[in-house]
């Protein structure tokens, strides 16, 4: 699969006459908790041509592509668009620049825009980002009778997210194991979780789970102790300067 997803990056650089400075994985194969049916979430950045970015015309900045009967779902945004996301403290590009796995990348580009990530950070925004995620996700398993596995996961990935913000004033990272060693939860429930990602590592997508009530509870807690805090947490104290610097490096590149 490695393979075919490479094959497919190099025919749409061509096709479209762009760079792919990042290709990386995202979903619940980077989040460390894939089932054996996930499918493939290829997240890229890209670059133009500078004189693309000179024309009056507004292009379209954004790429969506669903390939091999929908088991590869590639997508992703222009440079441009994806510093004015990382201006906001985007989540999703906070997440796809960590990716553990990378099918293509401009290693100098991959470093610098992570130094600027965490210029640019805000924890309101990416608190605000996870909280929504997880009261969402919380809702639907409050009174449920049974779950998907796969909803219950992207729930408390994201109430965990929201206790990496508050404990750790950090960029959540995107591996979620990662999380769970480093932060404060008791040792059992932690545990807990490691056999179910063993779990949903045998089971299909569609399998429905039951119970897991402290789990849950864990989940409402982090809700909870992240809604009093967030109404506190700064906003970015990063400079548009930084951004616009960067952008002008990355595109003069293709002048030397």
């Amino acid at each position: 699969m490695d393979e075919k997803i490479k094959k497919y990056l190099a025919e749409i650089e061509k096709e479209k006459d762009i760079e792919i400075i990042l290709a990386c994985e995202t979903g619940s194969r980077a989040w460390g908790f894939p089932s054996p049916d996930s499918d493939y979430d290829v997240r890229i950045i890209y670059k133009h041509k500078k004189n693309w970015y000179l024309s009056l015309n507004e292009e379209k900045d954004s790429i969506e592509l669903m390939l091999d009967n929908n088991e590869i779902d590639i997508s992703g945004w222009d440079l441009r668009k994806s510093l004015k996301l990382l201006w906001k403290s985007n989540p999703p590009l906070l997440e796809r620049i960590q990716s553990p796995i990378v099918y293509k990348v401009n290693e100098d580009f991959l470093a610098e825009i992570n130094v600027l990530a965490t210029k640019m950070y805000s924890k309101i925004a990416t608190m605000y980002h996870y909280l929504s995620m997880s009261k969402k996700g919380f809702e639907e398993l409050e009174n449920a009778d049974d779950f998907k596995l796969k909803k219950f996961f992207y729930a408390l990935r994201a109430s965990v997210a929201c206790k990496w913000i508050v404990e750790k004033k950090e960029i959540p990272p995107i591996y979620f194991p990662k999380m769970l060693e480093e932060l404060s939860i008791d040792e059992k429930l932690k545990q807990r979780v490691y056999q179910l990602i063993e779990l949903k590592a045998t089971i299909s997508e569609k399998y429905m789970h039951t119970g897991e009530k402290e789990l849950i509870e864990l989940i409402q807690n982090c809700i909870n102790e992240a809604e009093i805090i967030s109404k506190n947490l700064p906003a970015s104290s990063g400079k548009m300067t930084d951004l616009n610097n960067f952008f002008i490096h990355e595109l003069n590149k293709d002048d030397h």
